[in-house]
């Protein structure tokens, strides 16, 4: 019997059940309303570690996470003259933290544990919630140009936790809870829009900010994996990310797909990391430049191309 020794099976995921369910009022002309809600329970396995065949290596199961994320919203489509058209909405939010599992305490460092409290399945452990407001503007000035303008603010309830910029598959999925609060961003963006040769080709540019609480990073030789305690290797600050993105668009003939490129920056700040000075984020990718073309050789066949 050959003796494996170091063979092993590890996975991670989230399993979701979800129901959604929209209504669209067509309530006149200028007017287009849409309502929503929507509810999705969660299941988070933060990894599963196990030996194949005959091994000197043990078993670990780290313990799963439940939540319950839910959401209403009210959103309008408002045709206010040949000109100017406004959307605008309001969506609220919760996400809340559920048993069964045991929730450690502790100290205000987050370097000693002094107790654990349990909770039954289906027990609130904690909750969030909160308005998400949406509002963009769109205004002719002319027959084949326009301007556009938008805010929103979103909130991300689970986070990606990775100590590498590329991925892979043991980055793991981490639910907000009682010592990780969830991701607030601000957006505003405004742009401009150009038509040319008869509408066949569309030109953009456009400018955004954004800007990011409740960010988390890990300290240094933070262990990530398998780890019942995570909380523990995570810091928390803020970010905030800005950049300008150019579009041409070509949407007719037997050539279409469209060429951009954005110029853009994302940052952190958190104490405890680079001195407490902004950083790159993984996300950071100052040139971002794409190709993208399909040409229709026949009725049933397309080429198409990428280059990023």
């Amino acid at each position: 019997e050959t003796f494996t020794g170091d063979r092993f099976e590890f996975g991670s995921g989230i399993r979701d059940y979800a129901i959604k369910n929209d209504i669209t009022w067509f309530a006149n002309p200028k007017n287009q309303l849409q309502f929503g809600i929507d509810a999705t329970y969660h299941r988070v396995n933060p990894g599963i570690f196990e030996p194949i065949g005959e091994s000197f290596l043990e078993p670990l199961n780290v313990q799963p996470d439940y939540a319950l994320e839910s959401a209403i919203y009210a959103s309008n489509e408002q045709t206010v003259s040949d000109r100017l058209s406004l959307s605008y909405g309001l969506r609220w939010s919760q996400f809340a933290q559920l048993g069964p599992g045991e929730e450690y305490n502790y100290d205000s460092t987050f370097t000693q544990r002094l107790d654990t409290t349990t909770f039954s399945s289906g027990e609130l452990v904690q909750l969030y919630h909160g308005l998400e407001p949406r509002f963009s503007a769109r205004y002719l000035v002319g027959a084949s140009n326009s301007i556009k303008a938008s805010y929103m603010r979103t909130r991300q309830y689970l986070h990606l936790a990775s100590n590498s910029t590329a991925s892979f598959p043991w980055d793991i999925w981490i639910p907000s809870s009682r010592h990780i609060a969830p991701q607030i961003a601000d957006q505003v963006a405004i742009g401009y829009f150009q038509n040319f040769l008869d509408n066949q080709l569309e030109g953009s540019l456009e400018i955004y900010y954004k800007d990011m609480r409740n960010q988390i990073d890990f300290k240094n030789g933070a262990e990530l994996i398998l780890n019942p305690t995570i909380e523990t290797e995570i810091l928390k600050g803020d970010g905030y990310a800005y950049g300008a993105e150019f579009m041409l668009r070509k949407t007719r003939g037997q050539l279409t797909g469209w060429v951009s490129y954005t110029l853009s920056k994302a940052m952190r700040q958190i104490a405890g990391i680079n001195n407490g000075n902004p950083y790159p984020s993984n996300s950071n990718r100052l040139h971002d430049f794409h190709v993208v073309a399909g040409f229709q050789v026949t009725k049933r066949t397309n080429i198409g191309a990428t280059w990023v």
